[in-house]
């Protein structure tokens, strides 16, 4: 029987995605209206999902709240939090759920057949059958409640999303997508904020909770995927046996409205925070924002990202550098969102000042008619089509499986048409079209319909005020003191029941059988196979070069490493700098703009980045090697454009262009402050390494806080500095681009050696010369410092860090399942689930280093308590074989994960570069697979060592940072 003779089932419609060397079919249940649609092809990485159009009807955040909780306990598995539970024991390859403007949407991934039909049980049964019925504390615990530990304590709101958003709207780009979202679609379900605005969550009752669930999440508002090497006709014969089946038809009406256009611009001004000392001078956000059709038009879809990449988004392009030229912000950034409904296109200037709006917008429209009456860069659009069609033909999304980025793409046109599901699937002929319309005008028609002469438009504009977030915080504490000071006795005896009742429901373990619900594989379903490493040792020219011999698909990948030993501490700042402006300053025979224009016309890209390797085997040493490394790749007829391209950044690099530094040192210190405030977690964990290891101290100086003081310092004094910038620029270049300083990695099929020997001859003899000097005379200095940095954040990001090597502890497998215990188990259920942070993290490395940290969260000093209990837990951890081969399961599906022809290429350098040997590995994979509970309980002492450094970082809101001004050596304002 094949899915066609399969009678629960009609099918709708078939498409050939040949270019994704797929099949596609979409299916209709026929009982319960289900929408299913199959992706067939040879991918073990096979990906199912579920999704729900949830329009929302305000800004509580049910939907969002909705995500959370159906996830925590169903029918058939009852326990507490069985995502955590599949987290800590499967083999997954992705493993999530998000919630999106329109739709809420569930996605699994795995290699392991058995694990994948688990994966797909645990989420079919909790979105359609999921415990929030009957345990309303699911939705206090992660959307929201009020907090109260005794009758004369402080009322307070609690929960996981309330505290997620709460972070989300410190951040002014998010203020600002969310503004300009809501400006643009005031009569559709867009005007309202889906995640939650943190202000107007408390208004969310339980029953409105339980009503959203009930209306939206049925089977005849599902979207149903599955993509790879799978048998289609058991998965669909099981969805409809095991729950389609049970539901009939309804009509559900989720229909993401149509808005209709404006009659004119519409204009916007809304606040955002900054801390106390933050200045409001040049910290302005301006914004341009047209709606662009809807994304049911192919062409459209496509052609709108060729023209944010001609227009807005590459070095060099128009809008960015008129911008930047008329002194209207100092970083110019902007985006095309297909993912909704009626895409938007936005130019933003950040940086700016409120009274140069008007300014924005003429200089936005001149410059855009300017070019309609000249034409459109040829070029310009050449490479922005050749660099979209290179990305859909290589499907290489990093960590992300491909076929869920197939999937979650597919939404951009099936949610609002069952008719198209595939059309973005079936894009090259759409490549081939936009080609052809280069050189007839099609580009510059669509600048003047969609972008000057179009009415459904607004100017957003988010202006800074200080102090914003204390006085709301305060506004905050007064209602809710004036609400408890409104209520009896009896009322504040509830309130102060109900916390406690909460309480014991985080601490009550699920019974046993329940927990025996959740399928588990076990430890003999692992292979003890390590991936293989792809590593020859051979010779381009006199430069060592390191073979990766794994099929590309006619792709040929090539790294530049240059070794940075000989550059002193006080330049690494600027090593950072220069990784930040090659590529994206003039050079001797192009400008920066027909630079990258000419790279992604004949190749696939070219970046540039700092690594470190941590030598494995002189661990106590703390030796580590730095490099400078440019990356690229091209089809391998286009390889010796490829080097020479990077010849030309190399060498060739206009590094004394003043006015150009100056303007990429600004968005450089305004990236680094997106950077920050949407990582903060990271940035706090690297600046407390910094205070004792070397190899954090240099990454923290070219890439962290201690970087990002040096630039804003440089940037603010730039007249003062620029000599002494320029100077080090040209000497740091002059000193580390040179063939004797070089080894090349190169990731190539079978054979392909050929176009990288012959690129390479070209140009190894143009690097420039020298003779190397001492091997190493670059001596770091750490120092505790133990800093709080403030924001005007309303969350925190509390890390906690040291060496356990250096205090006599040794590394071992464990630690790494030590990390899926911790970050899922004793930190989540503390910091997550108690707390109501959005997320805790921990790490341990080879070389001795070891985090604790928490993300979004809104306790401190009880957070440092938390890290310090984790040695009595782990003293006492008593856990069932079954839970043990959980833990073990979780920490190799972390490390087992698919890779592209790119990612084990890296790998296999990676392991070269650091000296780990494939014994060292088989090592540390025999130490996770046969690992007991005495092990775990053995690295007490290795947290005890990390706890022992007694080093911190905390970055987060002012009052917070202040209460605990104890804990801290310094405390300064981060921005």
């Amino acid at each position: 029987m094949s899915i066609y003779e399969l009678s629960a089932y009609e099918v709708i419609q078939e498409a050939d995605l040949s270019d994704l060397k797929s099949k596609g079919v979409l299916l209709r249940h026929k009982k319960s209206r289900a929408r299913v649609l199959l992706m067939e092809n040879e991918d073990e990485n096979k990906v199912f999902a579920i999704g729900f159009r949830t329009p929302p009807s305000d800004s509580t955040g049910v939907p969002h709240i909705m995500e959370h909780s159906v996830l925590c306990g169903s029918r058939d598995f009852p326990v507490k939090d069985p995502f955590v539970e599949l987290v800590k024991g499967s083999l997954n390859t992705f493993l999530n759920a998000m919630t999106y403007p329109d739709k809420t949407v569930y996605p699994v991934a795995s290699c392991n057949d058995k694990d994948f039909q688990n994966l797909m049980h645990v989420y079919m049964d909790a979105v359609f059958y999921p415990n929030i019925y009957e345990h309303d504390e699911i939705f206090r615990q992660e959307g929201w409640s009020y907090k109260l530990d005794s009758a004369d304590g402080q009322l307070s709101y609690n929960g996981v999303v309330y505290n997620e958003m709460k972070g989300a709207f410190s951040s002014p780009e998010g203020v600002l997508d969310r503004v300009i979202l809501n400006s643009l679609f005031p009569d559709t379900s867009y005007a309202n904020e889906s995640g939650g605005d943190p202000e107007v969550i408390p208004e969310l009752t339980y029953e409105q909770f339980l009503d959203f669930h009930r209306k939206y999440y049925h089977p005849s508002n599902s979207y149903i995927y599955l993509y790879g090497n799978m048998d289609m006709e058991e998965k669909l014969k099981w969805l409809d046996e095991n729950y389609l089946s049970a539901f009939d038809a309804k009509e559900v009406d989720s229909e993401i409205r149509y808005q209709a256009p404006f009659d004119k611009v519409k204009e916007v001004e809304m606040e955002y925070s900054i801390s106390s000392e933050e200045s409001e001078a040049n910290n302005t956000y301006l914004s341009y924002n047209k709606v662009i059709g809807t994304s049911l038009d192919e062409k459209l879809y496509l052609a709108f990202q060729i023209l944010d990449y001609a227009l807005l988004s590459a070095p060099g392009a128009p809008l960015k550098k008129t911008l930047l030229d008329a002194g209207i912000g100092k970083d110019i950034m902007g985006s095309y969102d297909n993912g909704i409904y009626q895409p938007i296109f936005s130019v933003i200037s950040k940086n700016a000042n409120l009274e140069q709006k008007q300014k924005f917008v003429e200089v936005i429209e001149d410059t855009l008619k300017k070019i309609v009456e000249n034409g459109m860069d040829k070029k310009a659009l050449e490479a922005g089509i050749n660099y979209h069609e290179f990305r859909f033909r290589e499907a290489d999304f990093g960590n992300y499986p491909k076929g869920l980025m197939y999937g979650l793409q597919l939404f951009d046109s099936w949610l609002y048409d069952d008719t198209k599901p595939f059309i973005h699937m079936q894009a090259i002929p759409t490549f081939h079209f936009l080609k052809e319309q280069i050189k007839t005008g099609y580009f510059e028609k669509l600048i003047k319909t969609y972008l000057l002469e179009n009415t459904h438009a607004s100017i957003v504009v988010i202006k800074p005020e200080r102090g914003r977030t204390a006085h709301m915080e305060k506004e905050l504490r007064e209602k809710l003191k004036a609400y408890k000071e409104g209520l009896s006795d009896q009322e504040i005896e509830k309130l102060v029941s109900d916390t406690a009742a909460l309480v014991n429901y985080q601490e009550e373990e699920s019974a046993p059988e329940d927990l025996a619900k959740i399928p588990v594989l076990k430890r003999g379903d692992i292979s003890r196979e390590i991936a293989p490493i792809y590593n020859e040792e051979r010779k381009a020219g006199e430069v060592p070069l390191v073979y990766h011999k794994v099929e590309t698909n006619g792709i040929g990948y090539v790294t530049l490493m240059f070794d940075l030993s000989e550059i002193e501490e006080e330049l690494l700042p600027y090593v950072g700098i220069l990784q930040s402006v090659l590529g994206i300053i003039d050079t001797s025979h192009y400008e920066y703009g027909e630079l990258f224009n000419e790279i992604n016309v004949h190749t696939g890209g070219i970046g540039t980045s700092l690594e470190l390797y941590a030598d494995a085997v002189k661990v106590k040493e703390k030796a580590f090697k730095a490099t400078f490394e440019m990356k690229g790749k091209a089809l391998y007829p286009q390889m010796d454009v490829l080097l020479s391209m990077m010849r030309e950044i190399l060498m060739e690099s206009k590094l004394d262009d003043e006015k150009r530094l100056k303007e990429i040192l600004a968005m450089l210190k305004s990236r680094l402050t997106m950077s920050f405030q949407a990582s903060g977690h990271t940035t706090a964990a690297l600046r407390a390494l910094s205070y004792g290891s070397p190899m954090a101290k240099f990454k923290d100086d070219t890439d962290g806080i201690g970087f990002y003081e040096v630039v804003k310092e440089i940037e603010e004094h730039f007249e003062e500095r620029k000599e002494e910038l320029i100077h080090n620029l040209k000497d740091i270049a002059g000193r580390i681009f040179r063939s004797d300083n070089l080894m090349i990695s190169y990731t190539a099929s079978e054979g392909k050696m050929e176009p990288i020997l012959q690129a390479f001859e070209k140009i190894e003899y143009t690097l420039y010369k020298g003779d190397r000097k001492r091997e190493r005379n670059c001596i770091l200095h750490v120092k505790k410092k133990n800093e709080g940095f403030k924001t005007s954040s309303k969350v925190q990001y509390v890390a906690r860090v040291g060496n356990f090597i250096d205090e006599g502890a040794q590394y071992s497998g464990a630690l790494q399942i030590l990390k899926v215990i911790l970050s899922y188990d004793y930190l989540w259920q503390n910091i997550r689930v108690k707390g109501g942070a959005y997320g805790c993290m921990s790490n341990f490395n080879r070389i001795g280093e070891g985090y604790l940290v928490s993300y979004r969260d809104p306790n401190l000093k009880e957070t440092m308590k938390i890290y310090e209990g984790i040695v009595k837990y782990l003293k006492n951890f008593t856990v069932s074989e079954r839970d043990m081969d959980k833990y073990i399961i979780g920490t190799i599906s972390n490390i087992d994960r698919p890779m592209t022809p790119a990612a084990k290429g890296e790998r296999s350098m990676n392991l070269y570069m650091n000296h780990v040997s494939e014994a060292m590995i088989r090592r540390e994979r025999e130490e996770i697979l046969t690992a007991d509970q005495e092990d775990i309980r053995a690295l007490a002492g290795v947290v005890q060592a990390l706890l022992n450094a007694d080093m911190l970082c905390v970055i987060g809101g002012e009052d917070k940072i202040e209460a605990a001004k104890e804990l801290f050596m310094e405390i300064k304002t981060l921005f």
